[in-house]
């Protein structure tokens, strides 16, 4: 009984561990793919480019997403509530979008209030590339006031997730 015990606890704990955020080792091979803030260039939906470099001094969070991917269209009203709260302390969201219309983007941006930067990728995809590939979305990455990524979470995730993960670097 007590093996049996013991391999469940062992088991649990595995997967506890799974979902744990790890922060990149300095000097080393990112885990996230990337390490510092990549310098592109991109338009927003007005047409005006955005470059990311300009927003060094903040806390970032960079989310690609998609408005035909369920899970993304689920985090974005929290994307909207952390802007709104924690945006006078220095966050900033930028939305990547992965679609491939235009319009349908801009119709889905403006009926839900979205209240940051949304940025249309390149057709090369060379921001995904930027970013050491994305291999799912959502894929959100948090970055510190120095431009270097914290963190990566590939799908979805709550709220308080990225509270937790924002919160100590504002």
């Amino acid at each position: 009984m007590k093996k049996y015990l013991f391999i469940i606890l062992m088991v649990v704990l595995l997967f506890a561990g799974c979902g744990k955020k790890e922060a990149a080792p300095s000097g080393e091979q990112s885990p996230f793919g990337v390490a510092e803030l990549p310098g592109f260039v991109l338009s927003d939906l007005t047409g005006a480019e955005q470059n990311l470099q300009d927003y060094k001094g903040k806390v970032l969070i960079v989310d690609f997403w998609a408005t035909w991917c369920a899970p993304c269209r689920k985090e974005i009203p929290d994307f909207i509530a952390l802007k709104e709260e924690y945006g006078e302390k220095g966050l900033e969201i930028i939305g990547i979008s992965l679609d491939d219309s235009l319009s349908e983007l801009n119709e889905f941006v403006k009926a839900n209030k979205i209240n940051y930067p949304v940025l249309y990728r390149d057709q090369e995809r060379k921001i995904v590339d930027a970013f050491g590939g994305i291999k799912g979305i959502p894929t959100t990455f948090i970055i510190d006031r120095e431009g270097k990524v914290v963190q990566k979470f590939v799908g979805l995730r709550e709220k308080e997730v990225f509270k937790d993960a924002i919160e100590p670097l504002l």
